[in-house]
């Protein structure tokens, strides 16, 4: 993409009523526009972020088996009726009434309608195990809508359920979304620790939130410092193996880490004092085993190997979406403005042109930025006639991971620079090298 053909509305200074870094960063790069309160548009840069995120969770999610589908954002009020949730959830549900006089709600969650999907269409346990999982817009009607996408009152949700015959059966799904997220927040470049929590209104005993460390966390955290350092990494494992599943998800929870609505001090004073850390974190996932919370009250039975009719186990698996791209920016950005993780970046690379109008750098540009594209490999090219200055701030405000600058000098020289926006090193290099380069960098980060 060409920065003097794109609609990149950035910002000198961020409104004031911006109070948290991700808030700010994302006004000033241009990736947002509140259009009421808690309520954004999604501005090209920003959209092109959220996608990205998206994609990663839709390819984890079906790496372990878990199938897709789209619900809509309008539902029934009476299967929240049937479920005994729709009096009970309060006034964060926004509550309307068609022309016909019909009772609907815009969804925070889908567990009731995708308990009415699974009781129509499923009715024996050799169509289990199932796992059914969408990615849509919620909106809960928060009193209090701020810190931008961080607690916006619409926003994009990643919502899974599944379906078990028994309870030894729904824990292995528990288990198994809980690896999947692990590696999902690792390839966004985050370390996101599974906490101990309360289920709140979704229901149910066993829940883990995902929390991202950082100040601006609305849950302090009481947690051994030593989980930091996990990693899943490139390691195999068998989703279809309940032990080999459970053995991870207990190597993550094995080190103290919950959130203060769980904190047990006497068992927090157990962890080496060296070790015990309290903080901040951002929530950015959660999953709960409710066992027949929903499929009792609302008839999702299935006939078991004995001939019974039982109730299903379920279970509810949920990642903010959009949330993420501002728990993102909290863990990864200085004065200069945001650094993306190679996982989740915009574009792959920035060019910046030094000498606008010079034939050698215009057509040096040019090859880079169809030698990147042949790569499978995408750049913003500014080519706007601005000074050097200004398109260096507006690539570090914007945040791509790695930076090509190309002047008359370079090239005169034979080389261009490459610049990572972590570290701020450059090193001299051809612009063949430097395609390859990339080339093996995001190579390690699909």
């Amino acid at each position: 993409m060409r920065l003097s053909r794109y609609f990149l509305p950035v910002l000198k200074e961020p409104p004031s009523d911006a109070q948290i870094v991700s808030h700010r960063l994302m006004l000033r790069a241009g990736m947002i526009r509140q259009q009421a309160a808690g309520i954004y548009s999604w501005l090209p840069l920003g959209y092109r972020v959220l996608r990205r995120i998206e994609a990663i969770v839709h390819e984890e999610q079906e790496r372990v088996g878990h199938i897709p589908l789209l619900m809509p954002t309008l539902q029934p009020a009476d299967l929240w009726r049937e479920s005994g949730r729709y009096d009970a959830y309060g006034a964060e549900m926004l509550r309307v009434r068609d022309r016909h006089k019909r009772d609907l709600l815009y969804g925070p969650t889908n567990e009731e309608m995708i308990t009415d999907i699974f009781r129509a269409h499923v009715g024996s346990y050799r169509d289990l195990p199932l796992t059914l999982y969408h990615i849509q817009w919620k909106f809960r009607d928060e009193i209090r809508p701020r810190f931008g996408v961080m607690r916006g009152r619409e926003f994009l949700m990643k919502d899974g359920y599944n379906f078990d015959v028994d309870k030894a059966a729904a824990l292995h799904a528990y288990n198994r979304h809980m690896v999947s997220y692990l590696r999902t927040y690792e390839r966004m470049g985050l370390t996101a620790i599974p906490m101990r929590a309360d289920s709140g209104p979704i229901g149910g005993d066993d829940t883990h939130e995902f929390l991202v460390l950082a100040q601006t966390g609305e849950s302090e955290v009481f947690y051994d410092d030593r989980v930091t350092a996990l990693k899943l990494g490139a390691r195999a494992v068998d989703h279809d193996d309940p032990a080999a599943v459970k053995a991870v998800c207990e190597e993550f929870t094995s080190l103290y880490a919950r959130t203060d609505e769980t904190h047990d001090e006497a068992a927090f004073a157990q962890v080496p004092q060296a070790h015990r850390k309290v903080g901040r974190g951002i929530e950015v996932g959660q999953i709960f085993y409710f066992g027949t919370k929903y499929s009792e009250p609302m008839g999702a039975v299935v006939v078991n190997d004995q001939g019974e009719r039982v109730p299903v186990h379920m279970g509810s698996h949920g990642i903010g979406v959009s949330r993420l791209l501002g728990a993102i920016i909290e863990a990864s950005h200085d004065e200069r403005g945001i650094i993306w993780p190679e996982g989740v970046t915009p574009y792959h690379a920035g060019i910046v042109n030094l000498k606008q109008g010079d034939g050698a750098a215009d057509a040096a540009c040019e090859g880079l930025y169809a030698a990147l594209a042949a790569k499978g490999l995408s750049a913003l090219y500014d080519d706007r006639g601005e000074r050097a200055g200004a398109k260096f701030a507006t690539m570090d405000l914007i945040g791509l991971p790695w930076r090509l600058t190309v002047g008359p000098r370079g090239l005169a020289a034979g080389v261009v620079e490459l610049t990572c926006r972590r570290t701020g090193e450059s090193e001299e290099m051809s612009p063949e090298a430097a395609v390859d380069r990339l080339a093996q960098i995001y190579a390690a980060h699909p």
